[in-house]
């Protein structure tokens, strides 16, 4: 029917869409003979698996992170890269032995480093969602095309092959008209919500507090609540759920049926939150208008679902089988008026099924429209670094910041509990004064963004 697809889970993903190049590099250590000069911020987590990847072909050549400790690992597998604890003092120190950047920090951090590393010329992948607050957003993909700077974000179902199956079939008519897309996910999977303690400890001697805490203004004693990992439930360094995760899965849907622009969005069933933390769950339903010949487009969103095959709150997607099983982690399905397009996965990574059956003939029939890309968003980046492809699909300018924008709205939606009536030329919500105080961060001092 159509090319076959290895399932994965979240945890193999990752590394999974590097083409298989984890494991070898880390049980070596090597760095390549040849090739870019990578500087990685964020060396474990996402940060470990995203030096992975760009590791084959090219040099680790720098390090940094602002805990030694939880650093230990690339370190041991690069034993030739510089540490650093602080990204400032590597730039100011070997910026001029730097080919290529990768930001894999908390997000509140996203900004000011993507920000010094294109200021310095710098291509850079920056881990999703772009920044966690929409003003840096813009900023930041406005600077990139300013300064001509090659970028990418880390979403890495924009380089998956079942985003441009998805996308042709589509194209193609397969499924008809697109009225509705439905996405689905556990997250969040660390806490949120009310009720949270956030008991303080010592720093540890590893960590570089101070350079964690950043861009932002609220400045809290150190705590493990907060570091490592469960960051992501606080407004001030993550983005709840729908940031963690939304830049992944609404990619699909951004890409395949050309959302960029304006839409109205709308949160229920939001569980209790506050101004620290984001909720434990919520659903979101976006609306946009129609474009180029498409049809208007409804977008169902549900987050902090347990189960969708036994949750009582769950909306169902239309049009599946009833004996289909759904990933209990996330998916996502196309509802078009002759039939749907299903993955079971948050990265189009899964292959793509359709229903009704007697469609899947027709499917094969399809021809390739866009071409498939190899590797994940790092790799993209560094064949367009070396002139051997184009410019990443994700760059800020044209898709990664409008698309960050359409999940950071979504945000806004659920803070104010109000309808989002998004004007994208402007960055605003029509009619919303509040909005504003929402838009953009108060930063500490001495960590004002500088675009010069």
């Amino acid at each position: 029917m159509h090319p076959s697809f290895n399932r994965r889970s979240f945890i193999k993903s990752a590394t999974a869409l590097t083409g298989g190049f984890f494991a070898p590099n880390l049980l070596f250590g090597q760095n390549a003979p040849a090739g870019l000069n990578v500087a990685a911020i964020g060396c474990n987590g996402k940060g470990r698996s995203d030096i992975s990847e760009i590791a084959p072909g090219n040099r680790i050549a720098f390090l940094c992170d602002v805990d030694r400790d939880r650093a230990k690992k690339m370190m041991t597998a690069f034993p030739e890269a510089r540490f650093f604890s602080d990204y400032r003092e590597m730039f100011a120190e070997v910026a001029d032995k730097i080919d290529v950047v990768t930001v894999s920090t908390p997000d509140h951090m996203h900004y000011p480093i993507a920000v010094e590393a294109i200021r310095r010329g710098k291509p850079v992948m920056v881990q999703k969602p772009l920044s966690n607050n929409l003003w840096e957003t813009r900023a930041l993909a406005k600077y990139a095309k300013e300064k001509g700077v090659l970028t990418v974000m880390g979403n890495q179902g924009a380089t998956t092959q079942g985003t441009r199956l998805l996308r042709e079939w589509i194209e193609a008519g397969l499924i008809g008209e697109v009225k509705e897309v439905y996405y689905w996910t556990n997250r969040p999977i660390w806490p949120q919500g009310t009720g949270i303690t956030l008991p303080s400890m010592a720093v540890p001697d590893t960590l570089n507090w101070d350079v964690w805490q950043g861009t932002c203004a609220t400045e809290r004693p150190y705590s493990p609540e907060i570091h490592p990992f469960k960051w992501r439930g606080f407004w001030d360094y993550g983005c709840g759920a729908l940031g963690d995760i939304g830049c992944h899965c609404l990619n699909s849907s951004f890409w395949a049926l050309d959302l960029k622009g304006d839409f109205v969005v709308e949160a229920s069933k939001v569980s209790e939150f506050d101004n620290t933390f984001a909720p434990k769950r919520s659903t979101l339903t976006y609306q946009f208008p129609a474009k180029n010949g498409r049809a208007p487009v409804r977008i169902l969103w549900q987050d902090g679902v347990a189960d969708p095959n036994t949750d009582k709150d769950f909306v169902r997607p239309p049009g599946l089988p009833a004996d289909v099983k759904l990933s209990a982690e996330f998916g996502q399905v196309f509802v078009g008026t002759e039939g749907i397009i299903f993955f079971n996965d948050a990265y189009c990574n899964t292959a793509p099924i359709v229903f009704p059956e007697s469609l899947r003939q027709k499917a094969k029939t399809i021809p390739q429209v866009y071409p498939r890309v190899k590797g994940g968003p790092t790799q993209e980046l560094c064949r367009a670094v070396r002139g051997e492809g184009p410019k990443p699909v994700s760059n800020f300018e044209d898709h990664a910041g409008p698309l960050t924008e359409m999940v950071l709205a979504g945000n806004l939606a659920v803070r104010l509990g109000k309808k989002i009536d998004w004007d994208s030329a402007n960055l605003d919500a029509r009619g919303l004064a509040e909005v504003k105080a929402l838009l953009k961060r108060q930063y500490r001092s001495g960590w004002e963004p500088i675009l010069s």
